[in-house]
This record gives structure tokens, sequence and C-alpha cells, in this order.
């Protein structure tokens, strides 16, 4: 069971009528008609700080702003040689290379940060299986368990780490996306599961949160179905209906476990576990009266290029941090060894098998140019969110942590250390981007630790493999 997602037939039946093509939807969505956050709307605590609070709330800018915090992952590493900015430094001595050539109208709103490693994606005694290894470790620093079974086991990712100490403020803690349908079981990478490989966000070492990778039903998790105006019933039938099924699934486990061994209690509580979590979305849910409806169509379902896909998911995320939906996002653009094609730029062979590319420099070319394309894709999303106002006045960017990275550097040599990484945005003026700050190699949880300081998050004393907060971004 997926948390906030439910299946009527009479309402997939009737889904043609709300079919539109993805120009009026982006059009829609870039006039910015959905509803932004506003001040009056916003619960007491994050403004807390604007009416005179002695601190910041967690989640909260200095201006009693939303801060958000988002985490973009591409697979199977880049081509190193046009990533790295050619000069060290902040402003005028910063200068982007190749791959980030789409940022350069948001220069001084991102940094590029080397010297950040995930050594725990390495191989050592578990042997193969480096890109499992390299998307379970990306956001928990932990040494993925090598198993194919369901004895998963990883960390707890940053983000919900964020999500469980701000995801009080807004209707979804967090949201979870992708342009490939999750995977939890079967053999994806040499005895690893492929729920390391499908999943970025893990609620618990055993859990991974299941991200969407349809863009219409993640459009109506966030808003509900139906035309605009009507969203709003959907939603409250959506939540008496997952009651219902919560009610009937614990009564049900109530009575089972009266009657299992030690071993399948054991079993039957990680069960119930993500069922407690189900149920807190619900509650979390049930506490915001006042629901966003954006004044656009729901998009058709998934588009028929990769393109559209990613850019649409990208706008969903963008319209659930206007609406003040979640503070906290992930987005997987592709699973890590994806073999996806990119014909609209001329490369017909697979991503993966191009990873490896054994220095043939066509091959290093044909990387290069995969790598440009998901840059530019990001600069789109970074340029909307700079584009919109927040309520404090600044733009949505100013007031967001964003993160662009991956748990692979070079794809030939699948190493986990150096790895890409790009942070976006001024985190409502507690960060100073615009720069290449080279670090000594440390772990990446180190940074995790700084954002989550800066996000107001307290008491986390360790992220993963952390040895200590990072200085200087």
């Amino acid at each position: 069971m997926k948390p906030d997602s439910t299946f009527d037939p009479a309402e997939a039946r009737g889904s043609s009528s709300l079919s539109v093509s993805r120009r009026r939807f982006l059009r829609g969505v870039g006039v910015s008609v959905a509803l932004p956050a506003f001040a009056s709307l916003l619960p007491r605590s994050a403004t807390a700080f604007a009416a005179g609070s002695a601190s910041v709330p967690a989640g909260t800018t200095a201006t009693g702003a939303p801060l958000r915090m988002a985490f973009v992952y591409v697979p199977n590493g880049v081509n190193l040689s046009h990533w790295w900015p050619r000069k060290e430094g902040k402003g005028k001595d910063f200068e982007l290379n190749r791959t980030m050539q789409p940022l350069a109208r948001l220069k001084d709103q991102v940094q590029v940060i080397s010297g950040l490693d995930q050594l725990n994606a390495f191989g050592g005694k578990d042997g193969p299986g480096d890109h499992a290894r390299a998307c379970a470790t990306f956001l928990t620093g932990v040494r993925a368990r090598k198993t194919a079974g369901a004895d998963i086991h990883a960390g707890v990712s940053v983000d919900q780490v964020a999500a469980r100490a701000v995801g009080h403020l807004t209707r979804f803690p967090s949201i979870e996306l992708a342009c490939d349908a999750a995977r939890k079981s079967g053999n994806c990478d040499s005895g690893y599961s492929c729920a390391y490989q499908f999943n970025l966000s893990w609620a618990s070492p055993s859990l991974p949160m299941t991200p969407e990778a349809n863009p219409r039903l993640a459009f109506e998790r966030l808003f509900g179905a139906g035309p605009h105006g009507e969203r709003g019933k959907s939603l409250r039938q959506r939540l008496e209906q997952q009651h219902s099924i919560l009610d009937f699934v614990l009564d049900d486990t109530r009575a089972l476990g009266v009657e299992l061994g030690s071993r399948d209690r054991i079993k039957l509580d990680e069960y119930l576990t993500s069922v407690r979590e189900i149920e807190r979305r619900i509650q979390q849910a049930e506490r915001f009266r006042e629901t966003p409806d954006p004044a656009i169509d729901a998009p058709p379902g998934i588009p028929g290029t990769f393109l559209e896909h990613v850019q649409l998911m990208y706008d969903l995320m963008f319209l659930a941090f206007q609406t003040d939906s979640t503070r906290v996002a992930t987005f997987l653009l592709a699973y890590e060894s994806s073999n996806r094609t990119f014909p609209d730029i001329g490369v017909t062979e697979g991503h993966h098998n191009l990873s490896h590319h054994q220095n043939k420099k066509a091959t290093l070319e044909k990387i290069a140019r995969i790598d440009e394309w998901y840059m530019r894709q990001f600069s789109r999303f970074l340029e909307r969110l700079d584009e919109a106002k927040d309520l404090d006045g600044r733009s949505i960017l100013h007031n967001s942590m964003i993160v662009y990275g991956s748990g692979n550097g070079d794809g030939n040599r699948h190493n986990h250390n150096n790895l890409p990484f790009v942070l976006a945005g001024r985190g409502g003026g507690a960060l100073g981007p615009g720069q290449f700050l080279k670090l000594k190699a440390q772990p990446m949880s180190n940074i995790y630790l700084s954002m989550l300081d800066r996000m107001g998050v307290t008491g986390v004393v360790r992220h993963g493999d952390s040895t200590g907060r990072v200085s200087g971004i």
C-alpha cells in the first residue's frame, strides 16, 4: 500500500474527460495561477518569527517564509572533465565548465562543491553492486545490506530527517518523485535488491519511500482529482476511503497477531510500522482544511517523451513548493544504471552502456551531451523557482536549498569519492552561493548535517557516516 494514494475504478473510467495536452497544462503553470503560499494561510508556527518570536522555527526563514529542501539525483555518474568549474573561488573567479553552462544565468544562486565522498558505496567485501550502493547511500550515508530478498537494510535518508522535523507545517511532510516505476523486490545489481536503485528516500532502514512516477497521480495526490473547483471534495473522499481501509487492516492484523509465532510477529510489527506511517500522513492531511487548488488541468499521465516527463515532474515539484504543500522533496531522474537513450540529442546508445566509456573520446562526448541535457532541465526548474515570488517578496529559490548530484563519479571507474554535487539557493539567507568550493575529502553526510542546521532541525549529532559540519557553504 502506497501512502496517500487510492484507486477508484469509477474515477479511472472517467479519466478521459480530464486528459488535456501537456502544452495546455504547462501554459497554465507558466502563468503561475497555482495558489501560492500566503502568510495568512500558513500555520502559526511558520510565521512566529516574523511576528517577533525569539528564534526561527524549523523549516522557516528569518522573514517567516517557508524554507524548502530538495534532492535531485542523476544516475550513472558524469563526464568529470566537463563537470568541474575551470576556476576555484567566488564571483568572477568562479567559471562554469561546459556541463553547467545552462546555469550561467543563475551563477550567483548556485555553488559547486567538490571533495564529497560516499565511501560506504565502495565495494570492499561486498563485491560488485556499485549502482545499488550509489543510490542507496546517496542520502543515507549508510552501507546497504547486500541482499536480493526482503531483508533490505539501508538507513534513514536526510530528507526524511528533515521531514520529521518540519513536516507538521504542511499538508505533506515530503513528496517523492521519479521517472521510473519503483521496484521493491528482485535482483537488480549483482545480488542487491532493486529497492536500492529505484528508491532515493528512506523512512527507515527497511522502508523506502516509494516515489511516484506518474505525473497525473502525483498531481492528484497533491491537489485532488477532477476539474478545478472540485478537487477538495475528491481529497476528502480519498481520506475517508483510506480511513476505511486502515480500519479494516488494523482490525484484521490485531486478530491475526494472536495466532503468530515470534518471528512472524516481528514481520507483522514491520508491516504495522508502514501502516502507522500511512495513518500518520492521513491525520496530517486532515489538519489542513484549506487545500490549494491550482486553476490548471491535471497532466494526462506519463508523457510520450522523456523530456516531457522530466519537465512535468519538475513542474509538480515547483507547484508543491509554490503552494507550500510540502517543504521537502526528492526526485530520482532515472534509476541508477538506467540504460535510457536520448535520441533527441543524437544519443541512441544506452546511458549505462555509455558510462563504461573506456576513455574513448566519442563515447565521452555523448556522455557530456547527456549531462548537459539533464542540466538544462535542472536549470529550467531553478529559473522557475527564481522567477516566483515568495510571501516575503524574495524568490522561492532564495528560500530554498536544492541539491543536484550523483552517487557515482566517473561511471567507468564506479568511484564514489569526489562526487558531482551542486547546491542551489540561498537557504533564506543562510547559504552563500556563487562559488566553487573545494573541500578536502570528507563525507557527503557532513554537507547534509550543515543543511539540517540551516533548516532549523536540532538534535542531530550525526547522519550516516558524518564526521562533522562543513563551513563555507
